[in-house]
């Protein structure tokens, strides 16, 4: 991890080798002389850097030893310099320090001196006088400073001496001096030979043949218009480009006025760059300018006349910089990834900037894109430090592409780029987020177990283990059951199961929570709320409150006056159903009726209502089935057989019913047919029916109606007075507390209103009572002799709904029953006497259960 500075340390540390070295040669040792420990040098991560086109130098970060890379020649890297010095930097990545390194290159004398040519001519007439000078091409020494040329010597004659002068760069160079004077006719030719020593150890030496013609009389020497020729040109001039051109005049005529032009002096890198005109003296560019490589030539031309008269100028050429070299941006130091949660400041990478040209073509500016949360800080020289400038958000960006672009402040500028990869590493800095804070979902009851009910998915925008998602539900109760009872999820889906069926009867909804938890460290989680509606399906049918099916039996009797219009309420089915919405929604429909057309029932009340006024060919007693159907999909039902009896009164109702004869009734035909072929499969079956009814044949006989030691009826509760054929279900369904008293001469019964329950009694009651007490007996009057509007009144009051607490059985005295009749006592015996006669032929014929009859006890 980077440290937030580097530190440049301001000591150089400072290593001299000569040229020439092998490759391998020891240099320095890099770790002894900046105090580093070899382990933590290798550990820390070590570069080293030097300036340049060409590696010249390594470092062995094993042993921390600085070697030759490539064979240094000074004078190739450092032509014509008189300190020749590499500067390099050791940067310890692990310190964040920067050690700044000299090395300097040292000459040796390994170059011999050399002239331009093997042999030189000179022509010299034979009227010049004695004194006169005569420059020489110079000898030419790559090596400097002492290993170059110092001395020079002439061979020996009588007529040339050699003289060695020094220039104002300390330069020597030679001249020959005309000692005695010339006779061409004595001799035309003189050969010396010049030798260049240099001041190495040993010295070294080179040589070169003069050649000196001696001519007849040439009187004037060549003169250059300049002595020093001074031009700039740039450095991108093409090849061809004539450079500058040298003049020089001669006042003689003739051959003796021609002029030669020539390098005197010149270097070898020169020389392949620059050509001169021999007549003209244009010097040429044959060779590609290069600023970086030399900035300046210097070179001698000199003019010679068809006389051989030589005059010599210097010619100066300044390369002037062009920018033509794009800045160059090295990564010293790099990491490639840091947390998003690095504090502001934070180090990326060190670089390096370099453009080799100079001035404002090298001066190098260095940014980053505004819109990055990265900035620039220079370090020192052209080093800049890659840093954080603001916080990092890894959702946000996840990687980022830095673009480092260096621009020169040429004209035009050049600019190159680099781009740096930067990751960013996640910290659990995001819950897990449901796309809504509640979820509202529904499934249908009586599902299957594992049925998937739905799924939630919650986003996590950190990444990899801190996205990875778990789900789960917080357990609570339901029912004084666990959830976990009811469902299920898949932790890595989210998928929630039902593990039960669920019952829209027991709850309607379940209210719960889901967790989401991320796999960071530490964990982050969130939670939603859950509504899960239980739908309801049709799976109960309806149930009938009222008339509730008796427990013995027989059916529900209804009385409706004969003298009732149309539209007058006989009585109303109460049904319930346990299912919501449509499937609740009940309708009642009338599917048989002893007379069709003279009943109608609501189609949402159920209330049953006369449509005609009787007529006296009407049946006594209507039997209608009313069929209560639900809406669901498909339609669950449930039916109900009410029995209407048309009477005016109540002694009206059982005269007229004791006197008619049952209906055969087709349905019991059909039953007892199916009776007697089930009886064929089965005997034993049809033995037990028998038996059955039987006992219940013999209970009947043994029952009385009135009780004939003490004048009163004896065990025939109200439930046998009135059976299907009779009207028990209507004493039974409204419980009116009756009362016959005799009365100037007249009957009366009473109905008092607003008392009713159902008082339907049960068979066991039934076996139970063997007499009838008399603290609760039917009261008689006769204030009103007209029972039909009482009937009529308690038909219209409502029907009362099953759960209500049961009254006691009715139970009738004798004498009053005969008061009620308006007959004597021994009228109403026979009377009844009579009646369970008849009753008794008819049982033969009869299911016991649906048989009106009535017993007596009287004496004989």
């Amino acid at each position: 991890m980077f440290c937030n500075t580097w530190e440049a340390v301001s000591e150089k540390i400072h290593y001299s080798i000569p040229e020439e070295m092998p490759k391998g040669s020891f240099v320095g040792n890099i770790a002894k002389d900046l105090d580093l420990d070899i382990k933590d040098f290798s550990h820390h991560g070590v570069t080293f850097v030097c300036r340049g086109k060409r590696e010249y130098f390594a470092l062995n970060n094993k042993n921390g030893h600085l070697y030759i890379k490539e064979t240094l020649d000074r004078e190739q890297i450092c032509p014509q310099i008189e300190k020749c010095f590499f500067s390099c930097e050791v940067i310890i990545a692990g310190s964040m320090k920067i050690y700044r390194i000299e090395i300097e290159i040292t000459d040796i004398n390994d170059n011999a001196p050399s002239f331009t040519s093997a042999k030189l001519q000179l022509k010299i007439s034979e009227t010049t006088e004695a004194g006169t000078r005569f420059p020489l091409h110079d000898a030419q020494d790559p090596d400097f400073g002492i290993n170059s040329v110092q001395s020079y010597k002439l061979s020996a004659s009588r007529y040339f001496s050699l003289d060695v002068q020094t220039g104002l760069d300390a330069v020597k160079y030679a001249e020959i001096v005309l000692e005695t004077s010339l006779d061409r006719e004595e001799q035309n030719v003189h050969d010396l030979v010049l030798t260049a020593f240099d001041g190495g150890s040993p010295a070294k030496s080179g040589t070169t043949q003069i050649h000196v013609i001696v001519l007849d009389a040439n009187d004037n020497t060549p003169i250059f218009s300049q002595p020093v020729y001074t031009v700039s040109t740039a450095e991108n001039v093409p090849v061809g480009y004539t450079v500058i051109t040298v003049k020089a005049t001669d006042l003689d005529e003739g051959v003796n006025q021609e002029i030669t032009y020539s390098f005197r002096k010149i270097s070898d890198k020169a020389s392949q760059t620059f050509h001169i005109n021999s007549e003209t003296g244009e010097i040429i560019l044959v060779g590609k300018l290069d600023y970086e490589e030399s900035a300046r030539y210097e070179m001698e031309v000199q003019g010679t006349d068809g006389g051989g008269l030589v005059d010599v100028s210097k010619v100066v050429i300044i390369v002037s910089d062009v920018n033509d070299n794009i800045p160059e941006i090295t990564v010293r130091s790099m990491t490639n990834s840091v947390p998003e949660d690095s504090q502001i400041g934070t180090p990326i990478a060190l670089l390096n900037v370099q453009d080799e040209d100079s001035g404002k073509n090298g001066e190098v500016l260095c940014s980053v894109p505004s819109n990055l949360p990265f900035q620039l800080n220079k370090t020192f020289d052209n080093y800049y430090m890659l840093v954080t400038a603001r916080a990092l958000d890894r959702e946000q960006v996840g990687a980022y592409n830095i673009t480092v672009t260096a621009t020169d402040q040429g004209i035009p500028p050049l600019s190159s780029s680099r781009i740096i990869l930067l990751q960013i590493l996640d910290k659990n800095d995001n819950p897990p987020i449901f796309a809504h804070s509640t979820y509202v979902f529904s499934i249908e009851e009586n599902n299957q177990k594992g049925t998937p009910v739905f799924s939630l998915k919650a986003d996590d925008s950190d990444w990899e283990e801190n996205q990875r998602i778990a789900y789960s539900i917080i357990e609570s109760q339901m029912n004084e059951s666990p959830l976990s009872s009811y469902l299920s999820i898949n932790s890595e889906t989210g998928v929630v199961y039902a593990l039960s069926a669920f019952d829209y009867e027991k709850f309607k909804e379940i209210h719960f929570h889901i967790k989401a938890q991320d796999g960071g460290s530490p964990p982050l989680s969130s939670n939603v709320s859950v509504t899960l509606f239980i739908l309801d399906q049709n799976d109960n049918a309806p149930e009938i409150l009222y008339p509730s099916p008796p427990t013995d039996g027989s059916t529900g009797v209804e009385l409706a006056p004969r003298s009732s219009e149309p539209g007058y309420l006989v009585t109303k089915v109460v049904a319930v159903d346990e299912d919501s919405g449509q499937n609740g929604w009940l309708s009642y429909q009338l599917i048989k009726a002893t007379e069709p057309g003279l009943f109608t029932v609501g189609l949402h009340t159920g209330e049953i209502r006369t449509t005609r006024f009787f007529l006296e060919k009407d049946v006594l007693k209507q039997s209608l089935v009313v069929l209560v159907k639900d809406n669901g999909q498909p339609p669950l039902s449930a039916s109900v057989t009410v029995t209407v009896v048309l009477a005016d009164s109540i002694p009206e109702s059982l005269s007229d019913l004791s006197s008619i004869s049952a209906p055969v009734d087709s349905q019991s035909d059909l039953t007892f047919y199916l009776v007697v072929a089930v009886a064929f499969v089965s005997c034993l079956f049809f033995i037990f029916l028998l038996v059955l009814l039987a006992i219940r044949l013999h209970k009947w006989k043994n029952s009385q109606l009135c009780d004939s030691g003490l004048g009163t009826l004896h065990g025939v509760p109200v439930s046998q007075f009135m059976g299907i054929d009779g009207v028990r279900a209507f004493l039974h369904s409204y419980c009116q507390d009756v009362s016959l008293t005799m009365g100037s001469g007249k009957s009366q019964i009473n109905f008092p209103k607003g008392h009713c329950s159902n008082a339907m009694i049960s068979k066991q009651q039934f076996e139970a009572e063997d007499h009838i007490p008399r603290s609760t007996d039917l009261n008689l009057g006769c204030e009103d002799p007209d029972l039909g509007q009482a009937g009529a009144a308690l038909a219209h009051s409502d029907a009362p709904v099953r759960g209500r607490r049961q009254k006691p059985p009715l139970r009738l005295s004798r004498s009053r029953l005969c008061q009620a009749c308006g007959e004597s006592e021994e009228g109403v015996r026979a009377n009844l006497k009579a009646e369970a006669s008849r009753n008794q032929k008819q049982l033969a014929g009869k299911d016991p259960g649906e048989t009106l009859f009535l017993a007596s006890n009287a004496p004989k």
